[in-house]
């Protein structure tokens, strides 16, 4: 998959594709040049959930810190 195609999924439909990947993977029947294409684009994958992941934590720690600083303006 080409890593413009890679940028534009959703978190959970590059989650089904690397899981996909890697059940292939693991039955054992992917010829080795195909392997090692499909090991390239599972990292790409993973990576790219890892920053969807990481971007989702920032964002739920934002509106933490945001509700945090309304209740305590609030009380005062």
């Amino acid at each position: 998959m080409p890593n413009k195609e890679v940028k534009k999924l959703s978190y959970e439909e590059a989650l089904e594709e690397l899981e996909s990947i890697i059940e292939a993977m693991e039955d054992g029947t992917i010829p080795l040049a195909e392997l090692v294409s499909q090991f390239e684009s599972g990292a790409k994958l993973l990576k790219l959930c890892q920053i969807k992941l990481k971007e989702a934590e920032l964002k739920i720690k934002k509106l933490d810190i945001d509700t945090e600083t309304k209740s305590t303006f609030e009380t005062n």
